[in-house]
């Protein structure tokens, strides 16, 4: 008898579909009062939940709402397609594997460097513009550079995309995160920021720490160039130099020009093509391997459509703000600082059905500041709470459509990643919870 192997990540993610559709027939329907504020923006207001009565999502409904997921992240899957488009075409030059090859001879003996300095790079594209989506289409390139160094795949998620939600959860900036629930909660922009850059730094030190320590016990036999060659040829140089301008140029364009998934799609669109006429694949040779890159990108981004079709479920069912009411109720008889804490786990919670966690300041800010003045908490550690629990739960709740296409393209089962990721987010949350009574404490 073959060993039963866990569920498919598709059938994992049909599976919390399965149960959102359970929890739309048995959840009591009920909606919080919205109101525009100065800048048109839509907000929670205070004290309005009301049940309401009206009929239960359809089976047309339900049906209907995983085509819609898919095509609601329309944005994020071209970006999925024409970035990995692109890496598979400078793959095919042979400029990237000479690339990284030249990068791993570098640092030889440095490992632990090497991996300290891609992961702050990382944690600070978290911490300053909410980096995730961006990292799909660098996998393959990170990856292929710790396998260089003798490191699997698991150090290679874990530098990237878990450097970037520690960045993100622990930020005094992030955009997405600490600046819009500050903005909704009255609490004076980049206030805390002090207190939040020392957490910041205890918890990628921390992070790094485990992920070195882990890298070194669980070291693979490093991968050598074909050639045996650590140098890297004219056309190599000019095709991976472009692609290191192409990702300096698009921080700027991220940073300074606000863009979206379309600008940065269309910059490596360009990118591929030029690469793959610099490196003579011609101009069939350069569509043929776009379209080579789309076919192994098409499971990353059906996932995260998949992914996006969950919460509109629960949109439907109308009973998001049901569940809100029902986590967050209890707090108010609560001591403080325990409250503080329950606040930060809830969060976690409520990142399942809500993957957005920009949505989900928009959401529970309005309901948890006032609430939080009652049971005698500061609004900074109201938002503490929700950016520490919320963002940190993108490491694992598989609603994350970000996360699931990363796995997906690094050969990794959501089985094997839960197993792996547990402890090491169980302690970062354990100081979080730290910093949230020390903030309690200090009035932070």
């Amino acid at each position: 008898m073959s060993e039963q192997k866990f569920p498919h990540a598709l059938v994992i993610l049909f599976g919390f579909f399965a149960f959102s559709c359970i929890l739309a027939f048995i959840v009591p329907q009920g909606q919080y009062e919205r109101q525009p504020d100065s800048e048109g923006n839509e907000r929670v207001v205070q004290d309005s939940y009301q049940t309401v009565a009206t009929e239960r999502i359809t089976v047309k409904e339900i049906l209907i709402s995983i085509p819609e997921g898919i095509a609601g992240r329309a944005d994020v899957i071209v970006l999925v397609f024409l970035l990995g488009g692109c890496f598979y075409v400078v793959e095919k030059t042979g400029a990237l594997r000479e690339g990284i090859t030249f990068l791993a001879g570098k640092v030889t003996g440095k490992e632990e460097i090497a991996l300290v300095v891609v992961a702050v790079i990382f944690a600070t594209g978290g911490a300053l513009a909410g980096l995730q989506e961006e990292i799909i289409a660098m996998t393959p390139v990170l990856i292929l550079l710790c396998r260089k160094l003798g490191y699997n795949t698991f150090v290679a998620v874990s530098v990237s995309f878990g450097a970037a939600i520690i960045g993100g959860a622990f930020s005094p900036m992030n955009p997405f995160a600490v600046l819009i629930a500050q903005k909704i909660s009255g609490v004076p922009l980049l206030s805390g920021s002090g207190f939040r850059l020392v957490v910041m730094l205890a918890a990628l030190g921390l992070w790094v720490l485990m992920i070195i320590r882990y890298g070194n016990r669980n070291r693979i036999q490093k991968e050598k160039s074909e050639s045996g060659s650590t140098s890297m040829s004219g056309r190599g140089m000019v095709i991976f130099g472009m692609l290191i301008l192409a990702f300096s140029y698009l921080a700027y364009g991220m940073v300074k020009l606000e863009w979206g998934f379309y600008e940065m799609s269309a910059l490596f669109f360009v990118v591929g093509v030029v690469a793959g006429l610099i490196g003579h694949l011609g101009v069939n040779g350069t569509a043929i391997a776009y379209v080579e890159g789309f076919r192994e990108m098409t499971f990353a981004a059906i996932l995260i459509g998949v992914a996006n079709s969950i919460p509109l479920i629960l949109q439907k069912g109308i009973i998001i703000d049901s569940i809100v009411y029902g986590i967050f109720t209890p707090l108010q008889f609560l001591p403080a600082g325990l409250s503080a804490i329950t606040m930060m786990f809830s969060q976690l919670l409520l990142h399942y059905p809500i993957p957005s966690y920009s949505g989900q300041a928009i959401l529970t800010m309005p309901i948890l500041s006032p609430l939080s003045d009652l049971i005698g908490l500061s609004r900074q550690v109201c938002v503490l709470a929700y950016q520490y629990g919320a963002v940190m739960m993108d490491l694992i709740v598989p609603t994350n459509g970000a996360l699931m296409a990363v796995l997906a393209i690094a050969g990794i089962s959501y089985d094997k990643w839960f197993r792996f990721i547990w402890k090491p987010m169980l302690i970062i949350l354990t100081l979080a919870a730290v910093a949230l009574v020390v903030a309690v404490m200090t009035g932070v």
